[in-house]
């Protein structure tokens, strides 16, 4: 089983036929569900930034329609971080074009501070699921269970790897991310947002070393805030 933080290796399962086998179970164990426009829907969703020193969290959900398929445009989908820079652009691209409904949320640093990275991621990917209006069968979330019944979603760690559209979800929420990080570098040049979009490099580290904090900080995350010696060679 894959879950965050493991390990990734190459795909060799089909995505596209996970999510096709989950609608054909969700199908035969509701077969009062038959008809309904929603049927053939699938979202996915995910977050980017999550461990991040600055910026926002970003949750994406994306709405794959099967009734469509195939979706020869989004031939090599999977997990974002198993793509480029470039490829993920591409596909982002692709996807906008494929789907029936995306979606992203962007959660602030000072949220962040204010309620905690759980809470607040939590609350991202609820947010993005509740703005595709309800118009899918099932919506998977890659790892957390968001417990709103209402939502129609279930966990799966390593989602992003196993579900089409889960893993379009986090193609979207890095390629968001990533623009805005690189679009508000030139405001705060001495960070170098633009090369590492807010991780936690040995660069980014040295600049809050030498320059202290901006509001884009997650003040709150250990090293941040206050000097530590996990953070600081020392």
């Amino acid at each position: 089983m894959i879950t965050k933080g493991s390990p990734r290796k190459k795909r060799v399962s089909d995505p596209f036929r996970f999510d096709r086998a989950l609608l054909t179970e969700l199908t035969e164990a509701e077969p009062g569900g038959k008809g309904k426009s929603a049927d053939l829907r699938l979202a996915g969703a995910d977050e980017a930034g999550r461990g991040c020193l600055a910026g926002p969290l970003v949750a994406a959900a994306v709405v794959l329609d099967y009734a469509r398929a195939p979706f020869p445009r989004l031939d090599g989908l999977t997990d974002s971080k198993l793509l480029s820079p470039e490829a993920r652009e591409a596909m982002y691209g692709r996807i906008l074009g494929a789907a029936v409904r995306v979606s992203w949320v962007a959660c602030s640093p000072s949220t962040i501070d204010r309620d905690g990275l759980h809470r607040s991621n939590l609350a991202a990917l609820r947010r993005a699921i509740e703005l595709l209006r309800g118009e899918y069968r099932v919506a998977v979330i890659d790892g957390f269970d968001l417990k709103h019944a209402e939502l129609r979603a279930r966990a799966l760690p390593g989602a992003d790897y196993k579900s089409a559209a889960a893993g379009a979800a986090s193609i979207v929420a890095k390629v968001v991310r990533d623009r805005l990080m690189r679009a508000i570098a030139p405001s705060y040049p001495e960070y170098g947002f633009e090369e590492h979009v807010g991780y936690a490099t040995d660069q980014h580290r040295e600049a809050i070393r030498l320059h202290g904090t901006c509001v884009l900080h997650r003040l709150s995350f250990r090293g941040v805030g206050t000097t530590q010696l996990e953070l600081w060679d020392e």
